[in-house]
């Protein structure tokens, strides 16, 4: 067993706190991605685990051991670092030797792993040349290489992709998690990146000002999330936000000089609440003008359109509603309106996510 359990872990720098109160349970051969902005005390988190960095107050267990005390070396866990951190003066092979070579391992164990991790990795014809003869990508498979030779109960990844170019991260991800599928590893990934964590994580842990906002799976997260920011922070374009009230005995939200009827779905959460500040979300997909097919209920409103940006599939229209707010929808690339067009822009009820204005929590029995 290899889960990894944070328990009202602190970390403080004096005075300065950095994560405060973490609880989180890391299961068994999960893949968990830890993602936020920067600052948000993500990477802090990581190196706890690895032992890198003290624990202020509370407890991180490693499987049934509490690792606090435990040297970073006896902890059993291998990282990768954003920076590959490869000797430049050793080869490939030597690179993925090192470790165990430290370890005292027998040679011929040696020769065993790195050949097994140079197979998976599809890096065999690159063991005999240095760091500087390599492309960014194939020095990201030899750090991750020089990992899976340890053959560790627990991976963690520090935001190893930041380096690559856009194509090579898409292909990256795909082959870590292609890999963490195949070893059944558990793996902790540290991202800023809110698409690598819809991606790759069986369940991603959202954080913010070093304290856990949510946990879920990506889907989870992105159809429910638990506050304003995690729906702002997960998806792209990030969510729509209206400030409105509710009236009517909480059927009708008041959003500036035009209205929206709740749905069916949330009356519950709004019935005897008129006058309650609310933040209506919808996400772009759930805006269109009406070229697109929508679902279930809907209700019109009013805009102008100040920008278009086509992307070939699709165009993003930004569009000024109800006074000063604006609002981003997603229209039919061969209907896309022009700028300072008068249009209705068509709402899919069912998808609006209510949150309180003062908490900026969701709203919930």
């Amino acid at each position: 067993m290899a889960e990894v359990v944070f328990k009202e872990v602190a970390k403080r720098y004096g005075d300065v706190s950095v994560i405060e109160g973490l609880n989180l349970e890391i299961r068994d051969h999960e893949f968990m991605v830890l993602v936020g902005p920067s600052g948000c005390g993500k990477s802090t988190a990581l190196r706890m685990i690895a032992g890198l960095e003290e624990i202020s107050d509370g407890t991180i267990s490693i499987g049934t051991r509490v690792v606090n005390e435990v040297a970073p070396k006896d902890r059993d866990i291998a990282m990768v670092f954003q920076s590959y951190a490869l000797y430049p003066h050793m080869t490939v092979r030597e690179n993925l030797e090192f470790g165990l070579k430290i370890r005292k391992m027998a040679r011929a164990d040696i020769d065993r792993l790195v050949s097994e991790a140079a197979e998976i990795l599809g890096i065999e014809h690159l063991l005999d040349r240095k760091p500087k003869q390599l492309s960014g990508g194939q020095r990201q498979r030899v750090a991750v290489g020089r990992a899976i030779t340890r053959k560790p109960s627990v991976f963690l990844f520090d935001e190893p992709l930041s380096n690559l170019d856009a194509k090579l991260r898409v292909q990256m991800r795909a082959e870590i998690g292609k890999l963490q599928s195949r070893l059944k590893t558990t793996t902790v990934y540290v991202t800023h990146d809110q698409v690598e964590a819809m991606t790759m994580g069986h369940r991603i842990a959202v954080m913010k000002d070093g304290k856990l906002q949510q946990v879920g799976t990506p889907l989870e997260v992105y159809e429910r999330p638990a506050n304003t920011f995690v729906a702002s922070f997960i998806g792209t374009p990030p969510m729509n936000f209206l400030k409105a009230s509710l009236k009517d005995d909480g059927a009708t939200l008041q959003a500036g000089t035009f209205t929206l009827p709740v749905p069916e779905s949330q009356r519950s959460l709004t019935a005897g609440r008129d006058g309650k500040a609310i933040v209506v979300g919808i996400r772009a997909e759930n805006l269109s003008d009406g070229s697109r097919p929508t679902r279930g209920e809907t209700a019109r409103i009013p805009a102008t359109v100040e920008i278009a940006e086509p992307l070939g599939h699709e165009v993003l229209v930004y569009a000024r509603v109800g006074g000063d707010d604006m609002v981003v929808a997603k229209v039919d690339p061969h209907r896309a309106p022009s700028v300072d067009q008068k249009i209705e822009l068509v709402v899919e009820l069912e998808s609006l996510h209510l949150f309180d204005a003062a908490t900026e929590t969701r709203l919930a029995a």
